[in-house]
């Protein structure tokens, strides 16, 4: 397995045809995980029939949603200005997974190239490669979008950015040994008979539990 030592947009991690691809790639996500962020697209309809685009950025080694915002018109122009928000100052990963699309043109191209990074692209029609994004899409279509009809982009993204907080806050992970993204420190019960008490998130379509002694 070979990777681009220098950033470059047509750049594909290559892998022996002898050898496990699958498992070599996971391998080298493993031992880089905090180094390596993904970014990708999905699609959200709204109330009157729009199809909102919807783009992210997510850090591999702690789940964290580093970007986020909708629009109707994805330009080359908006994904120029949607990246240099999410790695202002040089604070690029070392590697950035990406796909194959063409939105990636024009104004979005050089700025992907002004990266100090490399830039590792999926094969076609594999969309394990980019399995960390692929897997934040789906938890968040389960347990925001699949309960919540979008207006317009103004009103997405303040929910999903709404849904981040409890994501990142008080939602636990598995691949982080059931911690939350950004690292909620344990609770211990304080008296012999507390109380549990919910707190609602996300509009009560989730919660947070915590110990609530009884006076």
């Amino acid at each position: 397995m070979t990777f681009p030592s220098a950033p470059c947009l047509d750049t594909s991690v290559e892998v022996d045809r002898k050898g496990d691809a699958r498992k070599l790639w996971l391998i080298f996500l493993r031992n880089h995980r905090e180094v390596i962020a993904a970014m990708d697209f999905f699609t959200v309809p709204t109330a009157t029939f729009r199809v909102l685009y919807c783009f992210f950025v997510i850090d591999h080694s702690r789940r964290r949603i580093l970007h986020f915002n909708a629009t109707e018109h994805p330009t080359t122009a908006w994904i120029g200005q949607q990246l240099r928000e999410a790695f202002p100052d040089d604070a690029a990963p070392r590697y950035l997974i990406l796909d194959r699309n063409r939105k990636y043109e024009r104004e979005a191209s050089e700025v992907l190239r002004s990266l100090s990074c490399d830039l590792i692209r999926t094969r076609y029609q594999s969309p394990w490669w980019n399995g960390v994004a692929e897997r934040w899409v789906g938890s968040c279509r389960r347990e925001l979008l699949d309960h919540v009809i979008a207006f317009n982009a103004t009103h997405l993204r303040r929910t999903v950015r709404e849904y981040l907080g409890y994501y990142h806050e008080d939602r636990i992970h598995d691949s982080l040994d059931k911690d939350t993204t950004a690292t909620r420190p344990i609770e211990r019960r304080t008296a012999a008979r507390p109380r549990v008490v919910a707190m609602p998130r996300v509009a009560g379509l989730h919660h947070r539990y915590t110990w609530n002694t009884a006076a």
